[in-house]
């Protein structure tokens, strides 16, 4: 039974399934294509930021860079009366990355308006050195706007723990509702964020190497279910 407050669509009620579209590129949802749908469950998942990079390290230095953060996630159900005849289908990247660098955000997605998600943001990129530090973490794409509205995952602190081979603790990517985070690169690239919308891996390095990348963050996804 329904609570105080809580959205119900009464034309639901006995409604028939009629068609999954999923949307991987930006294009334009036509009304037109889908003459006797009456509803639309429409799901929104964000891209996941690029894994923070490490940086070259000397001999007897090491260094971890921070997992971007998990891309946002937000769904609606939808009248199809309410929707003009097209809307606009954004589907946001994933975070770039390069060697040594803080990871790029996610790009946010939105189905017109109505659902929109943010994107995760980029890792940090851990700098050398041969004591104790951390690279700090970074958070996941904000709420947007949706009945339902998640923020994306955290990522943890990279952790440079001293100057020995395997002291370095990259951390993974924040997870997102359609895809988990990336893993954490030790001595090695992060990984890529894995689904839709996980961050990229944070990259790791032992004393004397090159530069590395965090992985790249996943790119997002849009689902609609449509209904009569």
């Amino acid at each position: 039974m329904p609570l105080a407050g809580d959205k119900v669509l009464t034309s639901d009620v006995g409604s028939g399934f009629i068609e999954r579209v999923i949307y991987e590129s930006n294009t334009t949802f036509s009304k037109a294509s889908y003459p006797t749908a009456r509803l639309a469950h429409v799901r929104v998942q964000a891209g996941g930021g690029g894994g923070g990079g490490a940086a070259a390290t000397a001999a007897g230095n090491s260094a971890a860079g921070s997992g971007g953060g998990g891309g946002g996630y937000s769904e609606s159900w939808l009248l199809t009366s309410s929707l003009a005849g097209s809307v606009t289908v954004t589907v946001g990247a994933g975070g770039a990355v390069s060697a040594g660098n803080n990871g790029s955000a996610g790009g946010n997605s939105s189905f017109g308006p109505h659902v929109t998600a943010n994107g995760g943001s980029g890792g940090n990129a851990g700098a050398q050195g041969t004591g104790i530090a951390t690279t700090n973490s970074v958070g996941g794409g904000a709420e947007g706007i949706g009945d339902i509205a998640m923020q994306g995952g955290t990522s943890p602190l990279g952790v440079r723990l001293g100057a020995s081979a395997g002291m370095n603790m990259s951390s993974p990517g924040g997870s997102a509702f359609f895809g988990p985070g990336g893993f954490a690169g030790r001595n090695f690239a992060g990984g890529t964020g894995g689904g839709y919308g996980g961050g990229g891996g944070g990259a790791g390095n032992d004393p004397s190497q090159s530069a590395r990348a965090g992985g790249v963050g996943a790119a997002g996804i849009i689902v609609v279910d449509l209904y009569t």
